[in-house]
């Protein structure tokens, strides 16, 4: 595409262009001022510049998704930037590539008219080649790309939160409907969601591309010799098996549901208390209550619960299985990392979970919303623990098979390469400077 475009240079408070050792839960900001944006011209011949539009760059599975897209993709094909609607955290750091710009727009809460200009003004001096807008909290902005004159527009289904969990709210669904003609293609990390956006929202099958979330197998693999020792002294000792959880604690990813059943299992079974560790990464809103049940039931002792941490790698190789009780899910990343680092996983039965977890060959797959079922799945796996090893293997042998970057990355490129050569989505309220 030999058209010249542009790179936005946003000049931000000196702590974006610190680049030590960082905290990841650690919140970035700057003031947005559009006084402060430079444009530097690119030559015709650059590759095409994307930008991916979502709500904040943050460790999280969409998030995480996205990086690792860009860090894979072949150098020369494309040019990238991201535009967050609220902020972003030092988790922007993970894009190994120097010259991804990151934008915040710092999007107040609720409605921010402010914000659809602002984001007008970003696109204007970017000019990009695509816009990819991710999850319905950006879909709108598709409409304000097309108003920047950005001719195609992609948009991506990730997974859905607690106010529309099985997606068939009406006003979400009316509004995907009234935004999906302005949309040329969408991408979905699942088969239930594509199927969705078919059978529900309405968009032909043909626009619709299924493209699952890779993993990392190198940087995720399992345990070699001994545990590395994890959490306060003398925590977990050789013989203890370690119950993992890792994401963000919110209301959808429902962490207190494997308290609760890890209290159960405890109640049921005391003498397990010198069998069983329970090891929860992440922070967010839920974990200081997550605290509270544990405390309450006498058993914190036995729980580490870190929040935010850099070493997702090293702790998973700690564990020995792992505990999804998500309300819904889309392709949740944290289960491939799991599968990749030879883990069984046991995974509430939603979204795209059963197109990962294969029930009673690499993990088990239970009810949501039911602490017992968990403790049940969770006590079989204590009680023959040769599955451990054996649905462990045959996690990561899937991994390797079926959720490779290489597979995730040529499916983006495919889809990007498509919509460029296609003609554009017509706009007629295309606005200028």
């Amino acid at each position: 595409m030999n058209r010249s475009v542009s790179l936005v240079e946003t000049r931000m408070n000196t702590s974006l262009q610190h680049k030590g050792t960082h905290n990841p839960s650690t919140k970035v900001t700057g003031r947005y001022d559009t006084a402060d944006v430079r444009v530097e011209s690119v030559p015709s011949q650059a590759p095409p510049l994307i930008v991916h539009i979502i709500n904040r760059l943050a460790i999280g599975g969409l998030e995480n998704g996205l990086v690792n897209l860009i860090n894979h993709m072949p150098s020369g094909r494309y040019r990238h930037a991201i535009v967050c609607l609220t902020d972003f955290t030092d988790f922007r750091d993970r894009l190994a590539a120097l010259n991804v710009p990151v934008e915040a727009l710092h999007k107040r809460e609720k409605h921010d008219l402010g914000c659809y200009l602002r984001m007008w003004r970003t696109l204007r001096a970017l000019r990009p080649a695509i816009v990819h807008t991710r999850n319905l909290p950006t879909m709108e902005h598709a409409l304000i790309a097309a108003a920047a004159g950005v001719a195609r527009r992609i948009h991506g289904e990730h997974g859905r939160d607690m106010y529309d969990l099985d997606g068939t709210n009406f006003k979400y669904r009316l509004l995907r409907k009234a935004l999906a003609p302005s949309i040329a293609h969408f991408t979905a990390v699942s088969k239930d969601l594509s199927n969705w956006l078919v059978d529900t929202v309405g968009v032909g099958r043909d626009r619709v591309s299924h493209i699952y979330n890779g993993v990392d197998v190198e940087r995720f693999r399992p345990r070699t010799g001994p545990r590395k020792p994890v959490g306060p002294e003398g925590f977990v000792r050789h013989e203890h098996i370690v119950i993992g959880w890792v994401g963000r604690m919110q209301a959808v990813k429902d962490p207190l549901t494997l308290v609760r059943a890890f209290i159960h299992l405890l109640d049921r079974r005391p003498d397990w208390r010198d069998v069983i560790r329970l090891v929860m990464v992440g922070g967010g809103p839920l974990r200081e209550e997550a605290q509270w049940l544990l405390r309450g039931a006498g058993v914190d002792d036995l729980a580490w619960l870190p929040g935010e941490h850099a070493e997702i790698p090293k702790l998973m190789r700690s564990m020995d299985l792992f505990v999804l009780p998500s309300r819904a899910e889309g392709i949740s990343n944290t289960v491939l990392e799991a599968m990749a680092s030879g883990l069984p996983v046991v995974a509430t039965r939603v979204g795209g979970n059963p197109e990962l977890v294969v029930d009673g060959a690499t993990g088990a797959l239970v009810p949501p919303a039911e602490p017992e079922a968990i403790a049940d799945a969770v006590a079989a796996y204590v009680q023959q623990r040769d599955h451990l090893t054996t649905h462990g293997r045959a996690a990561r042998a899937r991994a390797e098979t079926c959720f490779s970057m290489t597979a995730m990355v040529n499916g983006y490129l495919a889809v990007y390469d498509r919509v460029l050569a296609e003609r554009p989505v017509a706009s007629s309220f295309a606005l200028r400077d």
